[in-house]
């Protein structure tokens, strides 16, 4: 099996949204701020193969579904579908993707899974062969959304993932397309029903799987949030989340699984670490990842 890290659309956010209580003069030393008080954001999906036997992608990012009004208002910098180039550039098409993880169906992780916006054009799902794998509690969420993140999702996506005949919706730990090659991770603090897919290590040490790739989605966005009680301003429970995160990492450190961020715009993988005061962080970092054979 190997690994790409396939970059999508980018963004550009609010800083203070992103680092939530964390006071500028903090953040700003991990974040270069533009004349906007905005932060360069990745929306980075991975790409394994074969995983399972399959060709497994994991997120879509943003994508360039929405209309320029939109696209400005949410500081997408690109108006064409980047993650598709990226795509190909790796040796690959949409259409040869056979399970498409979502981690959850905000719009700058689900975006991506629509076809590029035309006026006039009503929204058309990509991936033709793909199944769709998504949490059930999330699912739930999407489908009844709360005011507090109702404009997280996009009107029209559920049905149209329902109607494909293509969706799997995950409750354990496992799902039928990836077998026990895929171990999900649940999350609420972020978003209810956040999964994180942890690509299953070799080793097995005690009845556990070590080594591995996990997906770390909204639960740690990228190397600044590894420290546990940063979060961001869009989290449902920050304080949820910081219990969250803390047992995530303190498990991902015990067994050597690597995180891999979907919205640092400088780093694709890391190795999770802990210093002589009990703060995490990360090692042997790589900013992007291209057929990069699967060692664990």
């Amino acid at each position: 099996m190997k690994l790409w890290s396939l970059s999508g659309n980018s963004q550009k956010l609010d800083g203070g949204a992103m680092f939530g209580n964390a006071p500028k003069a903090m953040w700003e030393r991990w974040a270069k701020v533009d004349a906007d008080n905005r932060i360069d954001l990745a929306c980075r999906a991975l790409l394994a193969s074969p995983l399972n036997g399959k060709t497994v992608l994991f997120e879509t990012g943003i994508g360039a579904f929405f209309e320029p009004a939109l696209r400005e208002r949410y500081g997408v910098q690109e108006s064409r579908h980047v993650l598709l180039e990226s795509l190909h550039a790796a040796g690959f098409e949409h259409e040869d993707i056979d399970v498409v993880v979502l981690s959850h169906l905000h719009f700058d992780h689900a975006g991506g899974l629509l076809a590029a916006w035309e006026e006039g054009a009503s929204p058309r799902l990509l991936f033709p062969n793909a199944t769709f794998v998504v949490g059930a509690g999330h699912w739930r969420r999407a489908r009844e959304p709360h005011p507090r993140d109702r404009a997280s999702f996009i009107a029209g996506l559920p049905e149209l993932l329902e109607a494909s005949g293509r969706l799997q919706l995950v409750e354990g730990d496992h799902c039928p397309a990836l077998g026990g090659s895929v171990r999900f991770h649940h999350s609420d603090g972020h978003t209810p029903g956040l999964l994180l897919a942890e690509i299953v290590g070799p080793e097995t040490v005690d009845g556990q799987a070590h080594g591995g790739v996990v997906f770390c989605a909204d639960l740690i966005p990228g190397r600044p949030w590894v420290h546990v009680p940063i979060t961001m301003g869009y989290d449902r429970n920050a304080e949820l989340l910081i219990d969250e995160k803390r047992a995530f990492l303190e498990d991902k450190l015990a067994r050597n699984v690597h995180l891999f961020f979907t919205h640092d715009p400088g780093c694709a993988l890391a190795q999770v670490v802990r210093d002589p005061r009990g703060r995490f962080g990360t090692a042997h970092e790589h900013p992007e990842l291209h057929a990069r054979a699967f060692a664990g």
